[in-house]
């Protein structure tokens, strides 16, 4: 058994206007689990990943103007990364769920994964891969 075995998972953490819509775009999408609900706090796991999905303030969220699409957030400093089975059924599944994976002709691919980016019912900017064909 390697050191790592004994480590938590990897994982990160998104700050959310939506806190239960939020949790239900990245859940339904990536098939993942909801293993904690509290009043400002859902935890989403797989069998490798943790996504702890934390709601901000409410004096904060009163400043945050989300539209309908949402506009994406293309000045973060950081982007999260998911595994899918298939970016053609995540893209499908994505917009019913208030979100986006770009189109096919977004994709590309390198170092053995196919990727496109999106965002979720935020704004915030993914990026999904599937395993290079």
């Amino acid at each position: 058994m390697t050191a790592s075995a004994h480590l938590p998972k990897h994982g990160a953490v998104l700050f959310a206007k939506d806190l239960p819509g939020i949790a239900a775009f990245y859940g339904q999408l990536l098939g993942m689990t909801q293993t904690v609900t509290e009043k400002r706090l859902i935890v989403l796991e797989s069998d490798t990943y943790q996504l702890v999905i934390h709601g901000i303030p409410t004096q904060v969220a009163n400043r945050v103007n989300i539209t309908v699409p949402p506009e994406r957030r293309v000045d973060q400093s950081i982007k999260l990364v998911f595994p899918v089975q298939s970016l053609a059924d995540a893209r499908a599944r994505a917009v019913a769920l208030g979100g986006q994976v770009d189109a096919a002709s977004a994709q590309f691919t390198s170092r053995g994964f196919t990727a496109c980016d999106g965002y979720d019912p935020e704004g915030n900017v993914v990026q999904f891969r599937e395993a290079a064909r």
